[in-house]
């Protein structure tokens, strides 16, 4: 057998389950334990018993440890295959045979699934928030032959061969281009002298806990995409992710509040690491062939999607959950800082925004509207608050709903601290005892979801519209939870939860699937809305959050927002005039973060300035909608990278500072203070100038901003619907509607429209005849007046 050399650059201690951080909730790197001389590695080697008819067989996998080898005065770390360790040794296997399984959930969902030893009815069993559907009957969709040395299964998207000696999972997409494979250390060793680990597991010395890596080839042109709420660059290949939920104090650095264990590639696919384990994935950083993934799991459970983006996103979400439709009056401006402190306060800011005639849906209250500000106990503050019933009854005669933030953490002074500890709902240490200075709520609990619940619905019975689902990023690593798991697979998973139980209730409640939520993990995508964290206030901070915002659409998130400006100081003028239409040109939009935030605040000409923003914001609410709703059915973000549109355009997967927003919008932002910018125009159709009305055809341009300090194109054939203009959504005229037809070559226009009262998406279809643009068909006739203009 041929030897297999690693270097080793960095030798830690290995660990059981989560390693010795250096800070606590630091990210677990679980990639250490794959380079450590103290453990043993077994690699994929052949298939036996394999079935054909279930997809079932076993894996024979090679043992293997690090021993030293100097060579040209380098010391290298080998490979070697190694006899048992253990006594007696007659009771082990050298070389496990372990079980392996490959499922059709549809006929573009292939699901591999295998062990690295023993599992107990009692986990195989346990069902996982993650899936909507636990239970997945096999696809008939697929068709299978055997072939020389394995077997293939086809459907009408792809297909899948496993080979028997070496053990290797290919896919191919539907013409027979192979897409991506599984690595065996045949492939490499003498391929290349860059030691590669391939598809393995490893045993720690430490405690025999046991996790994968599942190495998978890079194709040379293969560009990699996903893996949550990620700020670097849109492209992760070359690049070493980290998926810990983890406070990531920004938008700028390589942590995040909301990993996805799921991405997907320019060749045609994607991949979910079914886990909520540590995971550590080396797309193409060490070697640029080889895409790692090292999963923490004893068990792997990897779903593949076959298809073009959008067809992978629809089927991603078809297993991890869509979006819900949130309400309408989400779709408008909250205004919010760091804080809003009462109800004089709250009022103030409320009656402002209508003497500027600034359209806005909601009232945000952050960290102050407690006794003590940031001392959660659910309780509106009696010195700050003389009614808030009666305020938040009076705001929404106003047009405005009403948004409270808290968290799951309650500091010892807290006049719920002694409750939760006296009833246990609390995440403990492995004495039972508080892990941290705060009492953080298991969620894993069902009692302490009930207590949780309970607080929350008496302040949605109040009026309150939504909650601010803060934080979440915390769940102690060590810790031990009411389920009886710890940490290392309670953390990830902690936000799942949280987002569940804050949107069950407001929905019980209130009738609105609506929060507005930090952290993430896969699944939480069913409950929206998320948003982006806590941005600087410059420039790179504005650009690396549209990263975030694209990467998290490209991760199964319809809906999604950020802080308009940035957070963490006073927002310059210019870099708030900028970022004020990308936010408004979201799915979301909320201005917050440090005062002041609210538009007077800067002088009459910045009012101005954004008053016509958010003007055409609230005029284009019929198309946000519309898109939101069709978005949502289809497991597609709102703000999207170029590529989910145009596939087939090489540019567009280069591109990671524009999107489009739904189908038929390109925002290009402004992220420095100029006249112009170079922006690219996909497709092999013209683009017309929302403000302008210019022309342009596809391809690199340097285009002008409007008026509104940003590029706005729409797609040549798409016609926008609008409403006129209203200071809420609950005082829109939904019953005329303007369709805004933007046509350069077009002759026949498409667009969307949905009504709030029915949400039943329909297609605008409209042709010229006699140099005028006429619906085909009006679905609408008896629900509403449309009129037809056309952009010039």
């Amino acid at each position: 057998m041929a030897s297999f050399l690693v270097a080793i650059l960095i030798l830690v201690p290995a660990n059981a389950q989560i390693q010795e951080m250096g800070l606590r909730n630091e990210p677990v790197d679980i990639s250490d334990d794959f380079r450590s001389f103290k453990n043993t590695y077994y690699l994929a080697d052949k298939m036996v018993n394999f079935d054909p008819e279930t997809g079932t067989g076993e894996i024979v996998y090679n043992r293997y440890e690090f021993k030293t080898r100097m060579a040209f005065n380098n010391m290298l770390g080998v490979l070697r295959p190694v006899t048992p360790n253990e006594f007696p040794e007659v009771e082990y296997e050298v070389s496990p045979t372990l079980p392996f399984s490959v499922q059709f959930v549809s006929a573009r969902t292939v699901r591999l699934q295998a062990q690295s030893g023993f599992v107990t009815p009692e986990v195989a069993n346990r069902e996982s928030m993650m899936l909507i559907n636990n239970e997945m009957p096999p696809s008939d969709a697929w068709k299978y032959e055997k072939i020389e040395g394995g077997h293939r299964y086809s459907s009408e998207f792809g297909a899948v061969v496993i080979d028997e000696n070496p053990w290797r999972v290919s896919f191919y997409d539907e013409k027979g281009k192979l897409l991506t494979s599984t690595n065996h250390h045949v492939d490499n060793v003498d391929a290349t002298y860059t030691p590669i680990l391939p598809f393995s597991f490893v045993r720690r010395a430490s405690d025999y806990s046991r996790s994968f890596s599942a190495t998978f080839n890079l194709l040379p042109d293969e560009k990699i995409f996903g893996f949550g709420e990620q700020y670097t660059e849109l492209d992760k290949r070359g690049q070493k992710v980290v998926l810990w939920v983890d406070d990531a104090n920004g938008t700028q650095n390589e942590t995040s509040y909301k990993p996805i264990p799921f991405f997907l590639s320019s060749r045609g696919y994607g991949m979910f690491m079914h886990t909520s384990s540590p995971i550590t994935c080396d797309v193409g950083k060490y070697f640029s062939g080889a895409n790692s993934l090292m999963v923490g799991d004893e068990t792997l459970d990897l779903f593949v999607f076959l298809g073009k983006p959008k067809e992978v996103l629809d089927a991603y979400t078809d297993v991890t959950g869509k979006s819900e439709m949130p309400p309408l009056w989400s779709f408008g401006l909250w205004m919010s800082r760091i804080t809003y402190f009462s109800e004089e306060d709250g009022r103030n800011v409320a009656d402002k925004l209508r003497k500027y005639e600034i359209p806005c849906d909601v009232i945000h209250f952050d960290t102050g509207w407690f006794e003590t500000d940031w001392r959660c106990d659910y309780q509106f503050s009696e010195s700050r608050f003389d009614n808030a019933g009666k305020m938040i009854k009076d705001l929404k005669n106003q047009g405005f709903h009403t948004s409270l933030w808290q968290l799951p953490y309650f500091v010892p002074q807290n006049t719920l601290f002694p409750e939760i500890i006296d009833k246990g709902l609390f995440i403990k240490n492995d004495k039972g005892n508080l892990p941290t200075e705060d009492a953080i709520l298991d969620f894993s609990n069902p009692e302490a979801v009930s207590w949780y619940q309970n607080k929350l619905s008496s302040l949605l019975e109040l009026g309150v519209g939504a909650i601010k689902v803060d934080f979440g990023e915390a769940a102690p690593a060590k810790g031990v939870y009411h389920n009886g798991r710890t940490g290392f697979y309670e953390h990830n998973l902690y936000p799942l939860r949280y987002n569940k139980a804050v949107a069950d209730v407001t929905k019980e409640v209130t009738g609105d699937q609506i929060m507005w939520a930090r952290s993430a993990w896969a699944g939480s995508q069913r409950w929206p809305l998320h948003w982006g964290g806590d941005p600087a206030n410059t420039n790179s901070a504005m650009a690396a959050t549209v990263r975030g915002g694209l990467s998290m659409g490209l991760s199964g998130f319809s809906f999604w927002s950020h802080d308009i400006g940035g957070f963490v100081l006073k927002t310059p003028e210019d870099v708030y005039r900028r970022w004020l239409p990308f936010g408004l040109l979201s799915s979301h939009s909320r201005a917050h973060g440090t005062p002041p935030k609210e538009p007077w605040k800067y002088g009459e000409d910045f009012t101005d300035a954004y008053r016509k923003a958010v003007n055409i914001r609230y005029k284009l609410m019929p198309y946000i909608y519309a898109q939101s709703k069709h978005s949502a059915e289809n497991g597609l973000p709102m703000m999207r990278a170029l590529f989910v549109e145009y596939p087939d355009d090489p540019g567009a997967w280069l591109v990671d500072d524009q999107y489009l927003f739904g189908q038929d919008v390109l925002v290009a932002p402004m992220f420095e203070k100029t006249e112009s910018r170079q922006v690219y125009l996909p497709g092999n159709h013209k683009w017309i100038d929302y403000q302008s009305g210019k022309v342009y055809t596809s391809g690199w341009h340097e285009i002008e901003a409007g008026e509104i300090p940003v590029v706005m194109l729409v797609r040549d054939g798409a016609v926008l619907p609008h409403i006129q203009l209203a200071q809420s959504t609950m005082q829109m005229d939904w019953s005329e509607l303007e369709l805004r037809v933007f046509a350069a070559d077009a002759e026949n226009v498409q667009g969307l429209i949905c009504l709030p009262f029915d949400n039943q998406l329909r297609r605008l279809i409209l042709e010229s005849k006699d140099n005028q643009f006429r619906l085909v068909e009006n679905s609408l006739e008896g629900k509403a007046k449309l009129s037809v203009t056309v952009k010039e």
